[in-house]
């Protein structure tokens, strides 16, 4: 029997699909919509879906832990945006 997709692999760690949105954001992209594309086809779910769950881990521990550098990079850059508006 096999773990959930979006289940946690340890329970105090971060879920697959969790991982999988912190190693979209630690690709670099070609040109525009190519990080739609890949969202979609590696993924599985909306460009919306994908910066919902990449916003909720920013804030979350497990994420910090499991990539820091990241993380970090993309709470620096929210908070950019925030103090923008």
């Amino acid at each position: 029997m096999t773990a959930p997709t979006n289940g946690p692999d340890d329970p105090d760690g971060l879920s697959d699909r969790d991982r999988a949105v912190l190693a979209v954001e630690r690709q670099s992209w070609s040109g525009p919509g190519a990080k739609e594309r890949a969202i979609r086809e590696q993924l599985g779910i909306s460009p919306t879906r994908y910066y919902q769950l990449l916003n909720a881990l920013l804030d979350d521990r497990r994420a910090l832990e499991e990539d820091p550098v990241t993380v970090n990079r993309l709470r620096r850059v929210r908070a950019a945006r925030r103090g923008r508006r």
